[in-house]
């Protein structure tokens, strides 16, 4: 019987023990998809609890707590920070195969030193333990970025944002981390919420002490945040859709609906669509000028709960995987792109397991002589970074694409000790290219298995964003 979480853990052969352990360990971590704060970065926060540090804004254990029948007070609620923090350590028990069970005990070990199963019976001492280590300089957000070797750290800002804070990290002589941010127009495109979207317009003329009257007049802000961000050193954008909503590129059209919705005028799903459509084909034509590298999140079905929405707003754990039909609209949309000239470097990230074959045989038909995949699938996203879900996104990658081309792993974390998911995802790397090369599938070619690990693990994500 193994050890739990030992060594060799996920590693079940000679060979997975070489790749992991020799090759692919102590490479850095270029981590280009992240929700982590700048401000923490810059003020280089050291945490006045596990709990704060561990469990705030983490609504992968919230969604565990709630369904183990912990009382909301002891989840988002004013219990005390030692009191949140046992109500999840008495949870953890429960949670063999949960890939927060192992997440839980590596981020332990890696960070901590500790050793000990996390329970309602370890809880305060684990607490208390952590909490001493926390209170020294040696695990403030910056040391605990060196502790894991992350390289680069790729932040997702709000076009808003004044980015002020990723000013004093460039300006920080002390801080050897490229920490870049990330252009994320979620809000700004979401017409689909009227109320929002008409919100986000006010936030803008309130900001900009500008009057939005027109789609041009947003169009030109929105050019004006994009054009800011490249200045202080962004390249890439995000964008987070249940679906792609694109119709055609009619501006007429978009312009119409644009002022029926600041008029508060009804406004048909198909208008919407048509309008979304068209400001995500704009900034993408951006992105191409600039040539940056755009990423999409797509099939959440999200804010399911109206009850936790009202009470806790977005991201509060209440996100599910939509069964939506995506082919047809991502093919429409990067189409249009690729005729006009206009498709820069794209990163597909999928949520459904089932439309794993329908993103990667997608991200293979645009390609030419001049590139190395302009398209890629991205990282095992949400609830596909666990066990099987990274298995399956490299098995179909394999199957219906080229696999020494994929760009690796992202913690898509609000976590500064979400690092451990890189060694969690290079370990499963390891196994399933060692269990072919074991079964002679592979040859035991060691220069083409490093190559391919290293640039998988690595290399690949480095040379394709150019950090």
């Amino acid at each position: 019987m193994k050890t739990f979480l030992n060594d060799n853990f996920f590693l079940n052969n000679s060979t997975a023990e070489w790749l992991y352990h020799d090759v692919v360990k102590s490479l850095p971590i270029i981590d280009f998809h992240n929700h982590l704060s700048p401000k923490d970065i810059a003020d280089n926060t050291q945490f006045e609890n596990f709990t704060q540090a561990w469990l705030t804004d983490d609504h992968y254990k919230w969604r565990a707590m709630r369904a183990l029948g912990i009382d909301e007070e002891y989840i988002t609620g004013s219990a005390s920070d030692e009191d949140k923090f046992i109500a999840w350590s008495s949870c953890v028990p429960h949670l063999f195969r949960n890939p927060l069970y192992h997440w839980t005990h590596l981020e332990l070990k890696r960070y901590f030193d500790v050793h000990d199963l996390l329970s309602e019976e370890t809880g305060r001492k684990i607490y208390r333990q952590v909490n001493c280590f926390l209170s020294t300089k040696k695990f403030s957000v910056r040391e605990l970025l060196k502790k894991m070797k992350v390289q680069v750290l790729c932040t997702t800002d709000d076009p808003l944002d004044t980015l002020i804070y990723h000013d004093q990290i460039l300006l920080d002589k002390q801080i050897d981390i490229q920490v870049r941010p990330t252009f994320r127009p979620d809000k700004a495109i979401n017409v689909h919420d009227e109320n929002h979207f008409r919100n986000y317009i006010r936030e803008i003329e309130v900001e900009s002490n500008e009057s939005i009257s027109s789609l041009d007049h947003y169009l030109v802000f929105l050019k004006s945040r994009h054009d800011y961000f490249h200045e202080k050193g962004c390249r890439l954008s995000d964008h987070g859709l249940s679906v792609f909503s694109y119709i055609n590129n009619n501006k007429l059209i978009a312009s119409s609906t644009f002022a029926k919705l600041l008029e508060e005028e009804k406004v048909s799903k198909k208008s919407k669509n048509q309008l979304q459509g068209f400001l995500l084909y704009t900034i993408a034509s951006w992105n191409y000028e600039k040539e940056w590298v755009q990423q999409f999140h797509i099939g959440a079905l999200r804010n399911n709960s109206t009850r936790l929405l009202e009470k806790l707003g977005l991201d509060a754990g209440s996100d599910s995987i939509g069964g939506f039909d995506h082919a047809v609209s991502i093919s429409k949309f990067i189409d249009s792109l690729d005729k006009n000239d206009t498709l820069t470097k794209s990163i597909l990230y999928n949520l459904n397991p089932v439309d794993n074959s329908i993103f990667t045989t997608m991200a293979g038909n645009f390609n030419s002589g001049y590139n190395n995949e302009i398209i890629k699938i991205g990282a095992p996203w949400w609830y596909l970074d666990q066990y099987h879900g990274i298995k399956e996104q490299i098995n179909a990658i394999s199957a219906f694409g080229i696999l020494s081309n994929f760009i690796g792993m992202v913690t898509d974390s609000r976590s500064f000790f979400s690092f451990s998911r890189h060694e969690y995802f290079r370990r499963i790397l390891c196994q399933v290219i060692a269990d072919d090369v074991e079964n002679g599938l592979i040859p035991y070619d060691k220069d083409l298995l490093i190559e391919l690990v290293e640039g998988i693990s690595y290399k690949n994500a480095k040379k394709f964003l150019s950090f």
